[in-house]
């Protein structure tokens, strides 16, 4: 996956498993490419993967979620060049538009026009 060099808490960040995880952390300091590398890592996980859509990203403001979607998009385009016939990749791919990557207020907006209008 990526070639980048992580920290101690970056890699813990993105390896973590069992459960949800916070990343809190400065402006500037990784957060975004964390998370990015996080999602590839569980939607390839090759024991227990993970789709797109099953995942909830949540930043605070839209230019970051749209920022760490395309982000997401890139990185997966980046895999299939290397492995263009891998199906969960496609599949990953087709579904990210479906992905929960928002702030806050719009997930929780959509789950309430989502059980509003059932």
């Amino acid at each position: 996956m990526s070639s980048r060099q992580w920290t101690n808490s970056q890699k813990n960040a993105i390896y973590a498993k069992g459960g949800s995880l916070l990343v809190s952390a400065a402006a500037g300091s990784g957060k975004t490419a964390v998370l990015v590398q996080r999602v590839i890592e569980m939607i390839t996980d090759k024991s227990n993967p993970c789709d797109a859509d099953r995942l909830l990203v949540v930043t605070f403001t839209k230019a970051a979620a749209a920022e760490m979607r395309a982000r997401i998009n890139t990185e997966i385009s980046n895999l299939l060049k290397i492995t263009p016939n891998d199906k969960n990749l496609q599949r990953q791919q087709l579904i990210l538009s479906r992905a929960h990557i928002s702030t806050i207020h719009s997930f929780c907006n959509e789950l309430i026009r989502e059980n509003f209008y059932k």
